[in-house]
C-alpha cells in the first residue's frame, strides 16, 4: 500500500467510496453538483453522525474513529464486506470484529474442487462444523452425508451421536475431546455463540460425555495433523488432514484427508473406482 509521508489514505479512500454512490438512487437530490457521488453531509446523515466530525475524518482531523463510527460509515457507504474490513485497516489498523453469518452452501466451482481430489476425501465445513459439501471419497470413507437432512450433518453431533462414527476411532475419547477443543475455537472465532446454543444444549441432554467434555478448557486448532480410523470394508486406515480457508468465504473451511502411505492410497483408489454408490450433494 502507498503510505507517502503526510498522506491521508484513509480520507482518500472515504472520498473515492462516496463519489462511486448514486445520490438520486439514494434519495437525494439529483441538481447540480460539483463532484459525482454523495456530499459530504449526505454521508454522515445516512451514517447518522455529526457532519462536523465526517469531514473532519476525511481531512484526516479529530484522532482515529471509533469501530461504531466505522461501521455506521460502512453501512452509509453500502460497502461490501472487503471493503469494511479495508475501512477498519486504514482507520483503527486492525479488521472489524467478526460478524457471524450462515452459510449459503458452496458454488459448482467449489465443488468441482472437491471433486477432483479424489481419491482422497474432502468436504468444506462451515465455522460451526455443518458438512455443506464433500466428495466421494468422503462419503465412501467417512459418512454418507447425502443420506442425512441438513441439519443433522454436523461434526459434534457425529462424533458424539452416531455409533458408526464412533466405532470408526480407535481413540474415541481423544478423538472426542480433541473436536470439542477445535470446535470452540472455530465458533469463537466465527461470532457464532448465540448459533450453536441450540445444538450445544441439545448434546448436552444427550450425551453426558459431551456435556463433560463441553464444561472443560481444553483448546485446540484444527489446522492439520493426522486421523486413525478402522473402516468397515478397508480395515485400518490412516490420513494426513489439512484445513484451508477458503478466500472469500470467511464461513467455510475445506478440509482435505490424504492417505499417509501409498498403500493406504492403492486401496482408496480402488474402492472409489469400483463402488457404485451415488449420492447428492446438494443441501
Amino acid at each position: 500500500m502507498d503510505r507517502r509521508v503526510g498522506q491521508n489514505v484513509l480520507g482518500s479512500y472515504l472520498k473515492d467510496r462516496r463519489a462511486k454512490l448514486d445520490a438520486a438512487a439514494l434519495g437525494f437530490s439529483s441538481g447540480r453538483r460539483r463532484t459525482p457521488g454523495l456530499r459530504r453531509e449526505e454521508v454522515a446523515q445516512r451514517a447518522n453522525i455529526s457532519p462536523t466530525w465526517y469531514t473532519w475524518l476525511e481531512q484526516g482531523r479529530g484522532g482515529a474513529p471509533s469501530a461504531d463510527v466505522l461501521d455506521r460509515i460502512s453501512r452509509a457507504l453500502m460497502l461490501t464486506d472487503v471493503e469494511r474490513e479495508h475501512l477498519f485497516l486504514l482507520g483503527l489498523g486492525r479488521p472489524p470484529e467478526v460478524r457471524y453469518q450462515k452459510s449459503a452452501g458452496v458454488t459448482p466451482r467449489l465443488q468441482r474442487v472437491l471433486d477432483a481430489l479424489e481419491p482422497c476425501p474432502a468436504l468444506m465445513r462451515t465455522a460451526t462444523w455443518d458438512v455443506v459439501a464433500w466428495n466421494r471419497a468422503a462419503t465412501l470413507m467417512l459418512t454418507d452425508y447425502g443420506a442425512l437432512p441438513p441439519s443433522q450433518r454436523n461434526i459434534l453431533r457425529f462424533i458424539f451421536l452416531d455409533r458408526r462414527v464412533r466405532a470408526a476411532q480407535y481413540d474415541w475419547h481423544s478423538v472426542a475431546r480433541f473436536v470439542v477443543g477445535a470446535f470452540k475455537v472455530d465458533a469463537a472465532r466465527a461470532g457464532a455463540a448465540t448459533e450453536i446454543e441450540p445444538m450445544i444444549e441439545e448434546l448436552c441432554r444427550l450425551s453426558p460425555e459431551f456435556r463433560e467434555m463441553w464444561a472443560e478448557n481444553e483448546l485446540h486448532t484444527h489446522g492439520e495433523g493426522e486421523k486413525h480410523i478402522k473402516h468397515p470394508i478397508l480395515g485400518s486406515i490412516t490420513f494426513e488432514y489439512s484445513a484451508f480457508a477458503v478466500d472469500g468465504r470467511p464461513d467455510l473451511s475445506m478440509v482435505v484427508y490424504n492417505p499417509l502411505n501409498a498403500k493406504d492410497l492403492a486401496k482408496i483408489q480402488s474402492f472409489v473406482e469400483a463402488s457404485s454408490i451415488s449420492f447428492d450433494v446438494s443441501s
